[in-house]
């Protein structure tokens, strides 16, 4: 299952690693506590609209384009989950047959 809080902070992180820019000078920036970002980029915590229009601001990104790079990243993930699982469907025949 894809986890979108995830993806999220995958692209956070990267975005803040492409700008050369610390935890410290984006909790600084977007006054949110380190500490808080750090467990976003990990994916383990939820992170609000605000907060996130914040941390957009801080990295100098649109929201949108965060929304849309995450977005991608979903549907990519989702696309290579569903191209590797195969469909199971037992026929009564079969089920019977196993059951002998």
């Amino acid at each position: 299952m894809t986890l979108f809080r995830r993806l999220l902070g995958e692209a956070l992180r990267a975005q803040r690693m492409q700008r050369g820019l610390t935890l410290r000078e984006v909790s600084a920036e977007a006054r949110v506590s380190l500490g808080y970002i750090s467990e976003i980029e990990r994916g383990q915590k939820e992170a609000s609209s605000e907060l996130l229009a914040s941390l957009c601001n801080a990295l100098e990104m649109p929201l949108s384009l965060l929304l849309r790079q995450v977005s991608e990243a979903a549907a990519t993930e989702e696309h290579s989950l569903a191209a590797t699982t195969l469909p199971v469907r037992a026929s009564d025949a079969d089920v019977v047959a196993s059951a002998a």
